[in-house]
């Protein structure tokens, strides 16, 4: 007997063989299969007669085989089998491609359901390869899968009516109380609707329950990761200094700078801990920000931590802060991986012993021998470089300590509520007056000589540009890596300029050199994968341009133009694209018709939906299945308010033993 944890070779038609291919689309056992859903339907029903369909038309027809199938071979590799059908009134011409099995399981004078495109004029009608299925047997509603080319649509249906025909009930997850309040159908009818629909209305129930079901597991894994109780600080904040630390600075706070200090200054003055998301736009002054609140937090007599996803980022933080800090008496370190062994004992020491006031760093800050006296605030930045993980050991570094993630990735404010559903959030949406709108142009390959004239008359003007190159894959030939396209450019088109290259695979402190030496002027043209993506402020820098453009993301593209447009010239993105989908030019307009990255980062979610938005590697969230964030938004926010009812009278989730082991395998990847 078949239960949910059943190798998926031990159901009857599949084997060890076919088990390979099942494992390849993520398939591994009765569980995983059960919740591998159809992409789409293929309506069945018949309900009408040839005499009624249009030339073209999409259709199922019930019709009598009424001649033998011939065979003709037509050269090596392709053989056709031709045959007639009726409907009782008209004659269909129906060609079978390369399908021996097909032809030869075909019966004159039975029954089918032909399924597919029919051509059809005056006198004649025809089908090419249509999908056929004997009368007596043919579900009227059939599923379509996503499939691979050894392992069909159809197969996969075959082999999940068998298991599902097997299973004799599956285990509901939901208390009848749930169910009722959200109007839901039981798991198991929900699973078996899904795949076998009755009728056309039958799926949308099930659809509702598995996208309500999924998107609870989510949002208890979630809640359960921030570990979503409160805990009471001692670490409370008793005088305001931010008026204090505005003196030192050259330029005045943008009012949205000071409205987002004030709330976490609120924040920190309670007596739980702040836990806040800075979002702000490419630009918008999260530094200045992040120096208002270490300030008051140090002159309370505490200290403070900043940690950031790369070392160039990280020291220009340290670089920033020491000058924004000149006129304080502030001690301030910085702790990489590159720092040299004998200056890191040194920090560690110091730290310890109350002498570091703030350190800023990259990974490094979360190694088990880095001890703070007296740690108060933990400053992340760039948010989603890090795992969920990384920031909670940062955290723990410390008694509940106050926490406040900055991102320059507008993510749209909803989903920002249910990814970060423990984070207040504060948005940054004013930039310092002087910021310049960058132009942007979308232009294709025939544009390069231009593009390179218009590249050289800047740098003769003494200014800098970046070209970025998509990051390339071992197997793909047909676009440049960064390194070829390079080489290509410095021998050609800027031989005698000064050119400098960056890319993943550099050693760190090439990567620093290369960086430092573009930020002093010395490289005119740097040509880069997205390692320029975050953060790096070079004033000088006026073109970015973006080859292959439609490989990356919006979010990332709107990161890139970020780079230039720091100084006071005006500034220019050229991204360069032969896409001729509509989809990717699409996408490439939305640029160039918005700056403002919240509208950026919408489109994009609806272009792409969050696992991609977020980049895969990146956001570190669980695969969704059936749901989808910014379609099922509704749905995302009352499993929210279901999970967090579900967790108050039920922490450890020993009242739900099944919700409790789908929310481990959902999250077993991130957590490991």
């Amino acid at each position: 007997m078949l239960n949910l944890d059943s190798n998926i070779q031990f159901i009857k038609g599949v084997g060890e063989k076919r088990a390979k291919l099942f494992n390849s689309l993520g398939i591994f056992d009765v569980d995983s299969l059960i919740h591998f859903y159809p992409r789409k339907y293929e309506d069945w029903t018949v309900g009408k007669t040839l005499n009624d369909v249009s030339d073209g038309d999409t259709i199922c027809i019930k019709a009598t085989l009424i001649t033998p199938v011939k065979e003709a071979v037509i050269r090596r590799g392709l053989t056709l089998y031709k045959c007639k059908f009726s409907d009782g009134e008209n004659v269909i011409a129906v060609t079978i491609f390369n399908n021996k099995y097909l032809a030869k399981s075909l019966k004159v004078y039975e029954d089918y359901f032909l399924y597919g495109k029919i051509d059809k004029s005056f006198l004649t009608a025809s089908m090419s390869s249509p999908k056929i299925e004997k009368a007596d047997g043919a579900l009227a509603i059939q599923p379509v899968y996503p499939a691979k080319e050894k392992l069909t649509s159809r197969a996969i249906s075959k082999v999940m009516k068998t298991a599902l025909d097997e299973i004799h009930q599956i285990d509901e997850t939901l208390s009848d109380e749930i169910m009722q309040k959200y109007g839901l159908i039981s798991l198991d009818k929900a699973i078996r609707d899904i795949h076998f629909p009755s009728s056309a209305d039958d799926y949308l129930p099930a659809r509702k329950r598995l996208i309500f079901e999924e998107l609870l597991t989510l949002q208890l894994g979630l809640l359960k990761l921030k570990s979503n109780k409160k805990c009471e600080t001692s670490l409370r904040i008793t005088k305001d200094y931010s008026k204090e630390f505005e003196t030192f600075l050259p330029f005045t706070l943008t009012n949205a700078q000071k409205r987002t200090i004030g709330e976490c200054v609120v924040d920190m003055e309670s007596k739980f801990p702040c836990n806040r998301l800075v979002q702000g736009d490419v630009g918008s002054g999260k530094t200045a920000v992040a120096a208002s609140l270490i300030y008051t937090v140090i002159k309370n007599g505490y200290q403070a931590a900043m940690m950031a996803p790369t070392e160039i980022l990280a020291t220009q933080h340290f670089e920033s802060l020491t000058k924004m800090f000149s006129k304080s008496d502030l001690k301030i370190a910085l702790l990489t991986g590159s720092t040299p062994a004998k200056q890191k004992r040194e920090i560690k020491k110091a730290l310890f012993n109350n002498e570091i006031d703030l350190l800023i760093g990259t990974h490094a800050l979360i190694q088990n021998d880095v001890e703070f006296n007296n740690l108060a605030l933990v400053i992340t930045d760039e948010q989603h470089r890090f795992g969920v993980n990384q920031r909670a050991t940062l955290a723990q570094k410390g008694q509940n300590v106050h926490t406040i993630v900055m991102s320059a990735t507008p993510i749209p404010r909803t989903l920002g509520l249910i990814l970060y559903g423990d984070l207040d959030i504060s948005v940054l949406d004013e930039l310092p007056p002087g910021r310049q709108t960058v132009r942007t142009d979308v232009v294709d390959s025939r544009y390069h000589k231009r593009l390179y004239k218009f590249i050289k008359d800047a740098v003769a003007r003494g200014e800098q540009c970046y070209i970025v190159c998509p990051a390339v894959e071992e197997n793909e030939t047909n676009i440049k890596s960064a390194e070829e396209f390079a080489e290509e450019l410095a021998n050609g088109e800027f031989k005698g300029y000064n050119l400098g290259i960056l890319h993943g695979k550099m050693k760190a402190k090439d990567k620093e050199a290369i960086m430092k030496s573009f930020a002093d002027g010395k490289v005119s043209i740097l040509v880069s994968t997205t390692v320029v993506e975050v953060g790096v402020d070079v004033p000088n820098a006026t073109i970015m341009v973006i080859e292959n453009a439609e490989r990356f993301g919006l979010s990332t593209l709107h990161q890139l133009r970020g780079r230039v447009g720091r100084g006071n010239k005006q500034s220019y993105c050229v991204l360069v694209s032969d896409a001729k989908g509509e989809t990717s030019r699409e996408r490439l307009m939305t640029m160039k018709q918005f700056s403002d990255g919240f509208k950026i980062a919408d489109t994009d979610l609806k272009l792409r939906g969050p696992g991609d938005f977020f980049g895969s590697r990146q956001h570190g969230l669980p695969e969704l299945k059936i749901a989808d964030m910014v379609e099922d938004m509704d749905t995302l926010k009352k499993a929210q308010e279901c999970a967090q009812d579900i967790l108050k009278s039920d922490f450890s989730l020993s009242n739900s033993p099944a919700l409790k082991k789908q929310m481990n395998k959902m999250f077993e990847k991130i957590v490991n």
